[in-house]
């Protein structure tokens, strides 16, 4: 897989480190010449250029990649770099990086965006996960759609402890998607039960949401 990651800093670098070290082919632009150390990455490709003008991406080969990755401090840029890559270049798969969650409404198809991923809610998300138990808490919204991915700890006290997995009746079009138990994270067994303590991951509509926590943690029954 070809990968064009448009900011070359901490996190563009990190990044192309962990895709190179899968196996994937990795363009790195960035129009700043301090960012560009091609001696900390020697296996990706470097390019000093400025990834919000289309004569970049033309240069870049950008319309060659698979995915397209806009990770500079800068929402505008990251934005930006994202509808030329979608629009112009009509690459498959546009993933972005929000700084200021103020701006997270933005980063939608509309602007190109398949995927926008925003450090703040990531961790805000992540800290509700490990301390709550019996409420949802939203990990992660697929923009290509009205889907979240969520995730409940499912109480002691909820009805549904003891239940078959093939015999839930989930809300609407919730889907269970995978169950962390003991640590280990295994694929639903329709003739499995949920235990206490289980970490239920779903993909359901927001609209289903508060019938999902209502149907598993009534006492609750409420969304993060």
């Amino acid at each position: 897989m070809r990968v064009s990651i448009a900011g070359a800093g901490n996190v563009g670098r990190s990044i192309a480190a962990e895709l190179v070290e899968n196996g994937h082919q990795v363009l790195l632009i960035d129009k700043d010449p301090g960012a560009i150390k091609a001696e900390t990455l020697p296996e990706a490709e470097w390019l000093l250029a400025d990834a919000c003008e289309l004569s970049t991406l033309e240069e870049a080969g950008i319309d060659t990649c698979d995915v397209a990755i806009a990770a500079t401090g800068d929402d505008k840029v990251n934005l930006v770099t994202s509808l030329l890559a979608k629009t112009e270049f009509s690459v498959p798969r546009t993933v972005a990086r929000v700084n200021h969650p103020k701006n997270e409404w933005l980063f939608t198809d509309d602007w190109g965006v398949d995927h926008a991923v925003s450090t703040p809610r990531l961790m805000s998300a992540l800290v509700e996960e490990a301390v709550t138990v019996g409420d949802l808490v939203r990990l992660l919204t697929f923009h290509q759609g009205s889907a979240n991915l969520v995730e409940l700890t499912l109480p002691e006290q909820s009805p549904q402890v003891g239940a078959r997995i093939g015999d839930l009746r989930l809300p609407g079009d919730a889907v269970l998607v995978a169950i962390v138990r003991d640590g280990l994270a295994q694929a639903p067994d329709t003739d499995g039960s949920l235990e206490a303590g289980d970490e239920l991951l779903f993909v359901a509509t927001q609209e289903v949401e508060r019938s999902l926590a209502d149907m598993l943690s009534p006492r609750i029954g409420g969304a993060a």
